[in-house]
């Protein structure tokens, strides 16, 4: 398989950037300059990623990251981004847990230094899983690794999610109060939003319409508790040091919800890479990340078994597609491919996620 272009994600100028950061970086530490701006190539689908490097005698951090909000006029893959819900949970998690995370230096909230609000944090050092191409690909670090190097990897990013879940008290801090009710219902209610808005003026998408009304046919009798989670909890936002967790990144569907929203997350987004490494014929990792194995670890640990992981996995599944609908939306908005009569062929996983619907996808 031959790498397609990527989509085309911002209209910003990056050497225009890195100017007016140099500007605002001086009235936070005055005599600093940002030097070595790059735009890396792993750049997200949604905010953006800016690294760079403070000249200052004596910088809080040397090597730094900035986390951008999406730009407005680049057809936004969500449709608000909340970097100081970003930044506030980002210092939470470093404060009350041992899950790490970069160091938060500052936020800026007026749109105007940069033509939108980011924060800047510290940049770790390590290696990511790619998506592109996927880690399940042959060529890539983690497909090379032994099956003792990645079952550490596993086992230690599994227990991410239990720290995580088990660590940070959302019931006594404002903070987590004001982001509304929280539980299932809102987060799947706030989903349906997010369709709704991908959707506004264009064709809908009965597959994902489908898969809605599953989800009311399988409906937890008792979702339980809500817990803080990542929202995008998958390897490919995670910077290791060897095998070993180094810095988790890409907060921004950070929800009160119940655990299995995470797990569900964790078991599908391996799944949609295997699944498309399987059908360019290569055998992907079908030992890692299996379900059985995540939940009875997350289970040893927590000692919270999961339930009702048939309806978290759906729902994993129909919130990448709508996901991936918004992007290839983008990407029609942008001329670069066309929409077809039928839109559900613009969801990578249609295939697998209407056997999900159907109840024939198997484990």
């Amino acid at each position: 398989m031959t790498s397609a272009p990527r989509p085309r994600t911002s209209t910003r100028d990056p050497r225009e950037i890195a100017h007016r950061l140099t500007a605002w970086l001086a009235t936070r530490l005055p005599g600093a300059e940002a030097v070595g701006v790059t735009v890396p190539a792993s750049n997200g689908m949604s905010s953006e990623t800016l690294l760079f490097d403070i000249d200052h005698p004596e910088p809080p951090v040397r090597a730094c990251a900035l986390r951008l909000a999406a730009d407005p006029a680049a057809y936004t893959v969500f449709p608000v981004y909340d970097m100081p819900r970003q930044y506030g949970t980002m210092r939470r998690v470093a404060e009350r847990t041992d899950v790490p995370v970069p160091r938060v230096l500052w936020l800026e909230e007026d749109p105007g230094p940069l033509g939108a609000p980011f924060f800047v944090m510290e940049r770790v050092d390590g290696r990511v899983p790619p998506d592109v191409m996927p880690y399940t690909y042959e060529g890539n670090w983690l497909h090379a690794a032994t099956d003792e190097e990645r079952t550490r990897l596993e086992a230690a990013s599994i227990g991410l999610l239990a720290r995580l879940h088990d660590q940070v008290d959302v019931s006594g801090d404002a903070f987590f109060r004001q982001w509304g009710r929280g539980g299932l219902r809102d987060h799947v209610e706030s989903q349906r939003a997010y369709y709704h808005w991908v959707v506004d003026g264009l064709s809908r998408s009965p597959l994902i319409e489908s898969a809605f009304d599953r989800l009311e046919e399988l409906w937890p009798r008792d979702a339980g508790e809500s817990v803080l989670t990542w929202g995008d909890a998958r390897i490919g936002n995670v910077i290791y040091d060897g095998f070993e967790p180094a810095a988790v990144l890409d907060w921004e569907m950070a929800a009160v919800a119940p655990r299995e929203v995470d797990l569900g997350w964790m078991i599908y987004l391996h799944r949609f890479f295997q699944d498309l490494t399987l059908s360019f014929g290569q055998p992907g990792l079908p030992d890692f990340l299996r379900r059985d194995t995540i939940e009875r670890h997350y289970a040893r640990l927590t000692g919270h078994t999961p339930q009702y992981m048939d309806f978290y996995i759906l729902y994993a599944a129909l919130r990448q597609a709508v996901v991936m609908l918004r992007v290839a939306y983008r990407q029609a908005h942008f001329g670069e491919v066309a929409v077809p009569a039928d839109p559900d062929t613009l969801i990578l996983h249609h295939d697998s996620l209407r056997a999900m619907v159907q109840g024939s996808y198997g484990d």
